[in-house]
């Protein structure tokens, strides 16, 4: 699937069904494929058309409803709207994949995207109010809502309708299409139907499915010859999910909740199949749907070149000119998730209808949806009055922080310090990481330095005859103690030297401010502590200037020690 950017939703998915007992019998051969890894189809041997999902022969439902579907039932609870639609030519396996066919001997596997669909929206529902329990908040109250509609004939019919004479469908029907002010679409005079649960859900879709108008063609045994729009509409009234730290700790009281109300509504759209008179052998009333469903899907195909068009010439988008398109308004360039799935034949006898079945789908990757949040408009402005408090604090925080300022005209403007500020921290920072660096590097060289000095020490002993592993590390012990003493009164020169400058800078100061009696108590205690800081300084020195002589002392002891052996050996040796 294509998502376009974050605040755009618009996929398409390319499904090929598997061929059919009666194609394999007349001999068809498979014209499609796809290429491993890729989303890609390829049609005969020089046609490739890329989409955001491509599912082979052998794809199942499941496979199909987790990648494509599952996230768009998730959306519905963040107050997102979603429109699935099935396109392709008649017998290519829409109304399977929709499930909308209730086959009576259907198994679980082979369940469409609405059954699932449906199971996932209630089983969410259930986890929802599970999970603000366990936090300790008011569990969020969800209404839902169902409505099933057929275009027959350019008609609207309401399936849900259980007074509407069935035989008289070319009646001119009463049902309504308006838009509200924000742009949404939606329809007056249909039976809309409150469920409680799964069950409850699918017997309302299975009562509209049985009421669909259907009819065996030369293409398909049980064609549909009308479009099916299945459509459930979510309600949600929840706590405000930023406040939900603040609300569990004070549940006590119930007035102080912020609540939000959320709406969402998911199109489950068949389409009836794309035919050509010649293949379907359509005659009569069969030959006039046909035409009908053709009427539509042509008017389709306007809304999605208008509205894919990269250039933007076409100013104007077509959605009056079929009915089908000003109820898919909201799905088509408005405001929800889209998903439409192409619908397609492996056999080469469909090879015309499955070319064109993926051109039309490729047209529709253009488009883009603007995704919103269906909120309450008190929700809205308390989001909004919450979003400003934030700006103003941040705003005042920086007032706080000298980040900005007013001049005396009144003028807001950025508080030059703070930019100052900002770059010596910065170096600050820089700084630092060059001070531990260089502060590893003097560690690396004073351990070189002690393991030099030892090797050449060893090599004098090893020259000597006198070489012994205990010996050697002793005086390497010896002159790593060495050099740790000299880097610490090198250390201590180097504070000395410093407060030394300090006490000379203090004391220029107070000549030029008149002698020290314009020193407060306060500046005479500092110099007081700064001259026992320079006499305890001195005392440290001179103890590490002890140590260090003592060190030397005894290595040279040592030394001598073993130099007086070695020529005791060489006299012994040399009398006998």
């Amino acid at each position: 699937m294509m998502r376009i950017s974050n605040s755009s939703f618009c996929l398409f998915q390319n499904r090929i069904r598997p061929q059919l007992a009666k194609e394999k019998i007349e001999g068809c051969h498979i014209c499609t494929s796809v290429t491993p890894g890729e989303p890609q189809v390829f049609l005969g041997k020089d046609k490739a058309f890329t989409f955001d999902y491509v599912f082979n022969i052998d794809s199942q439902q499941e496979e199909i409803y987790i990648q494509c579907i599952e996230k768009l039932i998730e959306g519905c609870f963040e107050g997102y709207n979603a429109t699935v639609f099935a396109y392709g030519q008649t017998g290519a396996g829409k109304t399977y994949t929709m499930g909308t066919g209730f086959d009576v001997n259907i198994t679980e596997e082979e369940q469409g995207i609405i059954s699932r669909a449906v199971k996932h929206l209630f089983r969410c529902i259930e986890e929802k109010k599970q999970a603000a329990i366990k936090q300790g908040l008011p569990p969020p109250d969800f209404k839902v809502n169902a409505q099933f509609l057929e275009l027959y004939n350019e008609e609207i019919l309401d399936l849900f309708d259980t007074t509407r004479d069935i035989d008289a469908k070319n009646k001119k029907s009463n049902i309504k299409i308006h838009e509200d002010s924000a742009g949404g679409i939606y329809t007056v005079g249909v039976t809309t139907r409150t469920v409680n649960g799964e069950s409850e859900m699918m017997q309302c879709l299975k009562l509209g499915a049985l009421s669909r108008t259907t009819a065996s063609t030369q293409m398909n045994v049980q064609s549909s010859r009308s479009h099916a729009i299945f459509t459930i509409h979510l309600c949600q009234t929840r706590v405000c999910p930023d406040n939900a730290t603040d609300n569990r700790i004070i549940s006590e009281s119930s007035e102080m909740n912020e609540f939000e109300t959320l709406t969402a509504k998911f199109h489950f759209v068949d389409l009836a199949g794309s035919e050509r008179l010649k293949r379907t052998g359509a005659t009569g009333e069969r030959a006039k749907e046909g035409i009908s469903i053709n009427c539509g899907l042509l008017a389709l195909g306007n809304v999605i070149s208008a509205l894919g068009d990269k250039s933007k010439k076409a100013t104007h988008v077509p959605y009056r000119d079929s009915k089908l398109t000003r109820l898919l308004q909201d799905s088509l360039g408005g405001n929800s998730q889209t998903l439409m799935i192409a619908c397609v034949s492996p056999s080469d006898r469909d090879f015309m209808e499955t070319l064109n079945t993926l051109k039309y789908a490729n047209r529709a990757r253009n488009i883009k949806n603007k995704v919103v949040v269906n909120q309450d408009r008190a929700s809205q402005q308390i989001n909004a009055l919450r979003s400003e408090i934030t700006r103003l604090q941040m705003e005042l925080m920086e007032y706080k922080t000298g980040k900005r300022i007013i001049d005396e005209e009144g003028v807001e403007s950025i508080n030059d310090m703070f930019h100052e500020n900002a770059m010596l921290q910065t170096e600050n920072n820089n700084l630092r990481v060059r001070i531990k660096a260089m502060q590893e590097t003097i560690d690396a060289l004073r351990a070189r330095i002690t393991q030099l000095m030892s090797d050449q020490a060893n090599q004098v002993l090893a020259r000597a005859g006198e070489g012994n592993e205990e010996i050697s590390n002793m005086i390497h012990n010896y002159i790593k103690e060495i050099e740790d003493l000299r880097a610490k009164l090198l250390e201590s020169e180097a504070v000395n030297e410093n407060l030394r400058r300090n006490l000379s800078r203090a004391s220029a100061r107070s000549t030029y401010f008149g002698g020290p009696s314009a020193f407060s108590a306060s500046m005479l205690s500092s110099e007081k502590e700064t001259m026992d800081i320079l006499d305890i300084a001195k005392k440290d020195l001179e103890k590490l200037k002890k140590k260090e002589r003592k060190k030397k002392k005894r290595w040279c002891m040592n030394y001598n020690a073993i130099c007086f052996l070695f020529i005791s050996k060489e006299v012994y040796f040399f009398n006998h």
